[in-house]
């Protein structure tokens, strides 16, 4: 999956609420970086139990513009109970929104992590910002509920100030490791862990992961060394290898700037440490989960949605979001494997008894109820 964390777990909630008995479809485009994916267009395709609909997006692809799929919504959104909205900035959200407004159906948005202040200050500041008072403002504050995945980004959210609906803070959930692989390891794999253990960041490689303060703390902790993997997001793998020869760690630091998967992604996990998420800011941190469900301890800094579960559990460390702080952390870290294998096995537990796929599912579920009882009781009472 091109597009990483997210669209693993909205695939992931969609399957297990049609698992437990809900009538789920999907409404998507099948824009797949500059090309298409290879799937039928407006016609439902059943994946793990939820109706699917790709639909095309010919310009404006950026946005995901699609006017088939605005034609669908609008002939078809008057037979659902509830509509869940995930992202922003994005026109099928738009789409989505006016469309239940139009018929009166309660929905939910998912910012999934977009709208954090500083990050809209960093990057096309001024067409966010246009974009966010004509468009998502209004959305946001006509939706019945805002669905946030930590407290991290659920006060992001409420500091705009706006009259916003509640603001619920549901989690992502994880999903179990795969059973053992007998395939073999691709080549760059087998040459990142073939140096020992050392530490991992997995996910998108991007300059909003603050990956370059992970490889300035390596100047500063000689013994360590890491590896970075994941899909490379604007040429910025590039960026941070030039970054790690100014600094001369490259020798310690290997990119691997593709999407990883399989008994890769595995062999990956099972060679670390421990795993660092070192974000200017992380919603949730979805890679940093699926790190603790393997029993590897976390390094995690304040902005990172997860970090309070971090330091609550005891499943690693959180420390603040400088390259001396991070080299400290790792220093630590590394110099003590009982302790990281002590709150690695904290971090592996709480994720199997607290963030399991079907209890997230049953409380999204609940919320979707609440707005459906609340919107059935606004229109009897007009």
């Amino acid at each position: 999956m091109r597009y990483g964390g997210p669209i693993r777990s909205v695939h992931a909630l969609c399957r297990e609420l049609a698992a437990a008995g809900h009538d789920v479809q999907v409404f998507t485009t099948s824009v797949d970086g500059p090309s298409d994916s290879d799937v039928p267009l407006m016609q439902p395709v059943e994946l793990e139990g939820v109706k699917v609909t790709y639909f095309p997006s010919r310009i404006l692809r950026r946005l995901y513009w699609s006017p088939p799929m605005r034609r669908a919504l609008e002939a078809s959104i008057a037979g659902f109970d509830a509509v869940h909205l995930h992202a922003v900035y994005l026109w099928p959200i738009l789409a989505g929104a006016r469309a239940a407004r139009a018929r009166d159906i309660p929905y939910v948005i998912s910012p999934r992590g977009m709208l954090v202040p500083e990050l809209i200050r960093r990057k096309s500041r001024w067409v966010k910002e246009a974009w966010i008072g004509l468009i998502e403002r209004p959305n946001l504050e006509a939706a019945a509920a805002i669905h946030a995945t930590s407290a991290v980004e659920a006060g992001h959210i409420a500091s705009f100030g706006w009259r916003l609906p509640r603001i619920a803070m549901i989690p992502h959930g994880v999903d179990d490791p795969p059973p053992p692989s007998t395939e073999p390891l691709s080549a760059d794999i087998a040459a990142a862990i073939a140096g020992g253990p050392m530490v991992l960041a997995f996910g998108r490689i991007s300059w909003e992961k603050g990956l370059d303060r992970l490889i300035a703390a390596l100047s500063r902790v000689p013994t360590v060394r890491a590896v970075i993997a994941g899909d490379d997001a604007d040429g910025h793998a590039a960026v941070l290898a030039s970054e790690a020869m100014r600094l001369g760690v490259a020798q310690r630091v290997a990119i691997l700037p593709r999407h990883v998967s399989g008994a890769d992604k595995e062999a990956l996990f099972a060679a670390a440490r421990l795993f660092a998420m070192t974000s200017l800011s992380e919603n949730f941190g979805i890679a940093a989960f699926e790190a603790m469900r393997r029993g590897l301890p976390v390094l995690a800094t304040p902005d990172v949605g997860m970090s309070e579960i971090v330091r609550e559990i005891d499943a690693g460390a959180v420390v603040e979001a400088t390259p001396d702080a991070i080299a400290a952390g790792l220093e630590r870290l590394f110099a003590d494997p009982e302790a990281c294998r002590r709150k690695g096995e904290a971090g592996r537990r709480h994720v199997i008894d607290h963030y399991g796929w079907p209890a997230i599912a049953h409380r999204m579920a609940e919320l979707y109820r609440s707005i459906v009882d609340v919107s059935k009781g606004t229109r009897a009472a007009a």
